[in-house]
């Protein structure tokens, strides 16, 4: 198990009579990972993750690798550096492209720090080309770093210019295809949201500089969102106010689809994105494969992506307190923190039995990875224990003077969000139980409807 004493944690210790200057505004999830310790700035836009939220990260990389495998999708890796000829044969060189990173070698040939990866990888498959109706539907997808020189690099984790991002790149021989392919993806997207337990809405989006014919968002609620969402009252439209156009605010705005007026409105955190792109990078890169009659065509494309750390931090930002983290169930660091006598107690003796053996007990209900042991009891039960709320641990586990007790020891739990109880041994292994079967649950669920606060079918609550 996972013992506090050897966690590198550098938390952000502020005097008490100090004067802290922000000289950017910070959101509340970027605030609670930096004084905990759990994300440390480095240059400007860029993070450095320590151990306690890389074991999120990781967690977060993991549920989504699975949908994406379960949807069709093979893991590939491409290179990060992608040379701009390729852009310059889609056109897309030509747009607005002053987020991006550009490089040189030492013989002068440029590229770019691929921000996303339609050409580089349409350019691997034209190398093949053609290939047979056969192969086809072809899913493919990476998790990797992703850089985009923000102009206003805020918020921590949620808008950096480096970024780990999923991206999948999808290859059918027709339009028809590609469309059962973007539902078939679209579908495996609401149920990876819908496992996270975070509100979320799918809203109708601009097509923008990645092109095609259709385009979707995956949007976290939150007054910190740099998107604004309407909805339409009458036929209820979500989309966001982009696809509206820029000549039109968000108060004066139509609906594209019933042309009505009345349209609510919200802030939006983009976590995912998804587009049918037809032929536009195919074409021009020579992408093909041989149809039923042995002629070559252009393959159909669609993209599919989910930004990794925005997903934590925007999940984060609608779950927190102002003062405590609160974790989606599915990634947490730990289940739950088990927090022993202080050392020189007179209950250390009778309460550190108690301990060793609700540690073993705890080990044979979640993995023993996922259990941390809050050893350092040079510090107070009450110093432990406001760390371990801070930190938004599902489960805390109190082993103090109540569990010495001779007649009807009690343990201390506390549910993250909840007030405490004071329970026996057995309650407490109980809950624990509950809570790890409530994860495999939401980890094996097939029914979107199932286990969906706010699948599509709610989406109309979370705009009111």
């Amino acid at each position: 198990m996972n013992k506090a004493s050897r966690i590198f944690w550098p938390v952000l210790v502020t005097p008490k009579n100090a004067i802290v200057k922000h000289t950017e505004q910070l959101s509340r999830s970027q605030k609670l990972l930096t004084e905990m310790g759990l994300v440390k700035p480095g240059s400007n836009g860029t993070f450095q993750i320590m151990p306690i939220c890389q074991r999120v990260l990781d967690k977060c990389t993991e549920l989504v690798q699975q949908n994406m495998q379960n949807a069709g999708g093979q893991k590939i890796t491409l290179p990060i550096l992608t040379p701009t000829q390729l852009w310059k044969k889609t056109g897309r060189l030509d747009g607005d492209i002053s987020e991006f990173y550009m490089v040189r070698d030492r013989s002068g040939k440029q590229f770019l720090m691929s921000p996303t990866h339609e050409e580089a990888i349409t350019a691997m498959l034209a190398t093949n080309a053609p290939i047979s109706y056969r192969q086809l539907p072809l899913r493919l997808y990476q998790i990797g770093p992703k850089f985009r020189d923000e102009l206003k690099s805020r918020f921590g984790l949620m808008r950096a210019k480096e970024f780990l991002m999923k991206d999948m790149y999808t290859f059918d021989l027709s339009t028809e295809a590609a469309k059962d392919t973007y539902t078939a993806i679209s579908a495996a997207y609401d149920h990876l949201f819908n496992q996270l337990e975070v509100p979320f809405v799918k809203v109708n989006a601009a097509t923008g500089m990645m092109g095609g014919s259709l385009s979707h968002e995956y949007h976290y609620i939150s007054a910190v969102g740099e998107d604004t969402l309407l909805q339409c009252q009458v036929c209820n439209y979500a989309g966001n106010a982009e696809i509206l156009g820029e000549t039109e605010s968000a108060e004066s705005a139509k609906c594209p689809n019933c042309n009505g007026v009345n349209l609510s409105q919200v802030r939006g955190i983009e976590v995912a994105h998804t587009f049918l792109l037809g032929d536009k990078y195919s074409k021009p890169l020579g992408a093909t494969f041989l149809n039923t009659a042995g002629k070559p065509e252009p393959l159909i494309m669609g993209c599919y992506g989910i930004g990794i750390t925005r997903v934590i931090a925007a999940a984060l930002e609608v779950l927190s307190s102002e003062q405590e983290l609160r974790w989606p169930k599915l990634l947490a660091p730990f289940d739950v923190c088990v927090i022993g006598p202080k050392q020189g107690s007179k209950e250390q003796q009778v309460a550190e039995s108690i301990e060793t053996e609700l540690l073993s007990q705890l080990t044979q209900i979640c993995r023993a990875q996922d259990l941390l042991h809050d050893d350092r009891k040079d510090l107070t039960i009450g110093k432990r224990l406001l760390d371990a709320k801070r930190l938004g641990h599902p489960l805390i586990i109190v082993v103090g003077a109540k569990a010495a007790q001779a007649e009807a020891p009690k343990l201390e739990i506390h549910v993250s969000g909840s007030e405490k109880q004071d329970l026996d041994r057995e309650a407490v292994l109980r809950v624990v139980a509950a809570h790890i079967k409530r994860k495999r649950k939401l980890l094996t669920f097939t029914d979107n409807t199932e286990t969906a606060p706010a699948s599509m079918k709610q989406q109309s609550a979370l705009f009111n």
